[in-house]
């Protein structure tokens, strides 16, 4: 979608070769309009969910009934070039939407599963669908896809499609898991420990977040997938900070929970089937994102090297001159080729990580 835009406004740079980076970016603005227009319906849905939904708690109905009527105001003011700042707002109040039925620790299910739903799909119309204010359309326009070096696009969407999939697969699992800390459903189900995995999410270890443990690790999920879903091919240089927010929720939330896997023989005495599931999820993400933060990382330092403003690149992203083709596929290569591409392109497996990795395997299922 965000493909077709960028083509289109391509074109319309080239009909008006003196058209500048606000000129583009205002007719992106008037071609993303119905995005904000979807996301004031969601506001008013929120606001009477309380009601068709038949919430109980005081709490909950309050969030949504204030939510909804921010998300309505933001969406309106989203309308206005000039006002383009209250996406970032509506951003902010779709986060909160998933992290509000936590800390309310709600009874509904259906508050729990409505929010969720209505936050995920505020953020993604508010900067996922329309054009986010502050990025440079000549940085998105010019340049070249593959980094300095390199002979492909670690950015493109068959390397982030693998990152996107394992990301809503450790959702739907933190899910479950939170809607029995939660109370929405009497019991949970662990193939192969028996109770481990409810003792593990209601032990002392799991007690000391002031939120459901599970409920963080789906927001966790969730925000990487919706920043997976961001950007082109050449995000890499045209958003640095999404990139590094990117390794940020995979990187060292990897790392997290392989620690808090360790633990569970150790401090609780069990194991959770589900949570090992879900981390395993998370530790296959890490190695498919590093190529991505590598080449930006390179691409901010040839940039700082050219004297560019570090913060400003940061930020709004650059250019460098082309030197590569793009010789990544694309979405419509061969099936075979795509799924190739998707689950071995910039990693490798040596057969001493694939044994490493039996022998780990293994000794987890000895308990």
């Amino acid at each position: 979608m965000k493909a077709a835009q960028r083509d289109n406004a391509t074109q319309a740079h080239s009909a008006h070769g003196s058209g500048s980076d606000d000129d583009m970016m205002r007719a992106s603005h008037q071609r993303t309009l119905w995005a904000h227009l979807i996301n004031l319906t969601l506001g008013v849905w929120l606001m009477v969910s309380p009601a068709t939904l038949g919430y109980t708690e005081r709490a909950m109905i309050w969030n949504d009934l204030i939510a909804g009527a921010l998300v309505i105001v933001f969406s309106a003011m989203s309308l206005s070039y000039r006002l383009r700042w209250a996406q970032w707002a509506n951003v902010a109040v779709g986060l909160w939407l998933l992290f509000a039925p936590l800390i309310f620790w709600t009874t509904s299910a259906a508050a729990y599963a409505n929010d969720t739903l209505i936050g995920s799909f505020v953020i993604a119309f508010a900067i996922l669908v329309a054009e986010m204010p502050g990025m440079s359309m000549a940085a998105m326009m010019t340049g070249p896809d593959v980094p300095r070096g390199w002979t492909y696009t670690p950015s493109t969407w068959i390397q982030r499609l693998p990152i996107i999939a394992l990301a809503l697969f450790g959702f739907f699992i933190a899910r479950y898991l939170t809607a029995f800390q939660l109370g929405h459903i009497p019991a949970v189900w662990d193939p192969y420990f028996k109770d481990g995995t409810a003792r593990v999410i209601t032990s002392d270890v799991s007690k000391m977040w002031p939120i459901p443990d599970a409920g963080l690790g789906a927001v966790s999920y969730m925000i990487e997938a919706l920043s997976g879903l961001m950007g082109d091919k050449r995000r890499w240089r045209t958003m640095p900070w999404m990139v590094a927010l990117f390794g940020i929720m995979v990187v060292p939330l990897g790392v997290i929970s392989i620690v808090f896997i360790i633990i569970q023989p150790i401090v609780i005495g069990t194991w959770c089937t589900l949570c090992l599931i879900a981390a395993a999820a998370m530790v296959i993400m890490i190695p498919y994102s590093l190529d991505e933060i590598v080449a930006m990382v390179q691409f901010m330092r040839q940039n700082q090297k050219n004297g560019n403003p570090f913060w400003r690149t940061f930020w709004q992203g650059g250019t460098l001159p082309e030197e590569n083709p793009d010789r990544a596929p694309g979405l419509d290569a061969p099936l075979r080729t795509t799924m190739r591409e998707m689950w071995l392109g910039g990693v490798n497996y040596p057969w001493t990580l694939v044994a490493a990795t039996a022998i780990g395997v293994w000794l987890m299922f000895t308990r």
